[in-house]
């Protein structure tokens, strides 16, 4: 079944222009915390900024319990949908479906939305928290189930970061030393997305036989607030075309519903588990959680 899936879902791609292209998209935001260097409105105005240099429309999937349901986090939210960005569902708390009755994500979910669907730009999408669906057929069907009975659209993620890594150990970093050298952690960064997306690329064409449009998944986090202009100016020097989250998830392999027998992954690789097949050459880099470049980092005496 999941063979004609997916050559059904390459079928209707036929014909089309093919292309490279990422939407991107931003989890876990606003998030209002301290961290060392920026305050929340510092970096929530950085992301936005560097996403307005490069004319770009991006989701932020709201986490409201991070400081969108409080009068000092609202502005910040506020700020993305007058920007026209889209505004998508991250739950209220960032619960592991794997360890929570099905019912309190379900009033999760609802509780969020009713902050986030007053503001302009707001879409009927929900981001599963660490990309996980549900450890049992009650959760997966009954999420499935809930997400059709409420409209909403599974916001799957086909290009993974672990950009949550990298953010750990830069915040550790400064604040052992608030004026250290973190140049190495943005090299490692923008190799780091490199990486990935080459990496996902390919597993894009052996599932598809073509280049899928990407949704890149990213963090509202300090890392970002530093070197997102980088990150975006990088996918440009590769030729690849950043595009509307609405744009990408047209795409006909965003229809497909793999069953996820691992946690937290992105679609092309639930799908390429489906179907079992392995990882390509390079491919466990994508899923060591960014353990390759912290090790690099801490050659370097980070």
């Amino acid at each position: 079944m999941m063979r004609r899936l997916l050559a059904a879902a390459a079928l209707a791609a036929a014909g089309a222009v093919q292309a490279q292209s990422v939407a991107i998209t931003i989890d876990d935001g606003p998030n209002a915390g301290t961290t060392p260097r920026m305050s929340a409105q510092e970096r929530n105005q950085a992301i936005l900024g560097a996403l307005a240099k490069h004319r770009v429309q991006a989701a932020l999937f709201v986490t409201s319990g991070f400081g969108a349901n409080t009068p000092q986090g609202l502005p910040l939210l506020q700020a993305w949908s007058k920007a026209g960005h889209a505004i998508g569902n991250h739950t209220v708390t960032h619960p592991d479906l794997e360890k929570v009755p099905l019912a309190e994500y379900q009033r999760q979910v609802l509780e969020c939305d009713r902050l986030i669907g007053t503001q302009p730009g707001y879409q009927k999408w929900l981001r599963f928290t660490y990309l996980r669906e549900g450890n049992t057929p009650e959760k997966i069907d009954g999420m499935r189930s809930f997400l059709r009975d409420h409209g909403y659209r599974n916001a799957h993620v086909s290009l993974d970061t672990s950009d949550w890594r990298l953010n750990e150990k830069l915040e550790q970093v400064l604040k052992k030393d608030p004026s250290a050298d973190i140049s190495a952690i943005r090299t490692a960064y923008l190799a780091h997305v490199k990486q990935r997306a080459l990496a996902y690329r390919e597993l894009s064409q052996q599932l598809q036989g073509r280049d899928i449009s990407q949704v890149l998944l990213l963090h509202h986090n300090l890392l970002n607030a530093l070197w997102l202009d980088d990150v975006l100016t990088q996918f440009e020097e590769m030729g690849w075309k950043i595009i509307t989250p609405t744009e990408a998830f047209s795409d006909p392999v965003y229809k497909l519903e793999p069953v996820r027998k691992a946690a937290g992954q992105s679609l092309l690789l639930s799908l390429g588990r489906t179907l079992g097949l392995g990882l390509t050459p390079g491919g466990e880099r994508l899923v060591d959680d960014g353990d390759y470049e912290i090790d690099e980092l801490a050659k370097k005496g980070l």
